[in-house]
């Protein structure tokens, strides 16, 4: 798919892992700045992150889709990853979007309306009816840009821990779940 100004969405490959990981650790810096402990994003490492989306694809079964959104000069704009929905054990027949992050400097541009729009329509082609977005609540930008669409739910999530500290605000520690939210489109309730 190519969208605004010359973008091309197309899979990810390995030789993509590098910017890839550059991208998923400055998106999460700018992203949850104020939300997520800071000794946990400053100790986020662009290299080990590369190394961790290259043994991702490798070993991956085709479940997760990794796509990228290439600018016009060949260099990455933004990544999403979606496949099947998960919530623990659970499993449904409706997709989910697990990541998608954009270097700072390319928010506003459209291209994460571009990746979101390929995404959805990939994961309706695959006859997936719902797809489900999880968001921090503090995450105002990423929260304001599925409301409009989608309905939001509260849902809780098992507890994980950000580097040995615990976030007090959010649903993914398990501290706050009420504070996380769920977007869940469907025929009558778009993602987009």
């Amino acid at each position: 798919m190519t969208g605004p100004t010359g973008l091309r969405i197309r899979p990810m490959t390995a030789d993509d892992s590098a910017e890839v990981g550059a991208i998923r650790v400055r998106g999460w810096r700018h992203a949850y700045r104020g939300m997520v402990p800071r000794a946990y994003l400053d100790g986020m490492d662009v290299a080990a992150e590369a190394e961790r989306q290259r043994a991702r694809l490798a070993a991956g079964d085709g479940s997760v889709v990794n796509l990228v959104a290439e600018a016009a000069d060949g260099t990455l704009a933004g990544w999403a990853a979606y496949g099947p929905y998960r919530d623990g054990e659970v499993r449904t027949g409706d997709g989910e979007l697990y990541a998608l992050y954009l270097p700072p400097e390319r928010i506003g541009q459209g291209v994460g309306r571009a990746l979101l729009t390929e995404v959805s329509g990939r994961c309706a082609a695959a006859g997936l009816p719902r797809m489900f977005l999880w968001v921090l609540k503090e995450n105002a930008r990423a929260a304001a840009s599925t409301r409009p669409r989608a309905s939001r739910r509260t849902a809780p999530r098992s507890p994980s821990r950000w580097a040995g500290s615990r976030c007090r605000r959010c649903g993914t520690c398990g501290l706050s779940p009420a504070d996380r939210l769920r977007s869940t489109p469907g025929p009558d309730r778009p993602l987009l």
